[in-house]
């Protein structure tokens, strides 16, 4: 079973609320597997329009894993807050 990928680009509007964010959402992210790739970090744009202010990539065991955690009550506090704290896409792609 392939891995899956979670890809998110952010632009963080509201700091001190995505800071409770980023604190809370690793350990919701390891309960079903899934770690951090890419958090953030020096982005170098090679083509096409610029991106948000963040990048992060997450690889989960599995699509299905992927989207459990997504929707997962674990994560619906974590993600309530990113969503009122910030602005972007979030994209879940199944890996090779």
């Amino acid at each position: 079973m392939p891995a899956a990928y979670l890809i998110g680009q952010i632009e963080v509007t509201d700091p001190a609320k995505y800071e409770a964010y980023r604190k809370q959402v690793p350990a919701t992210i390891a309960k079903f597997g899934g770690e951090y790739l890419v958090r953030g970090g020096a982005l170098l744009k090679l083509e096409g329009q610029d991106p948000p202010g963040r990048t992060v990539v997450l690889r989960f065991p599995s699509l299905e894993q992927a989207k459990a955690w997504y929707h997962s009550q674990d994560y619906a506090g974590p993600k309530q807050i990113r969503q009122s704290a910030s602005i972007g896409n979030v994209i879940l792609v199944e890996g090779v």
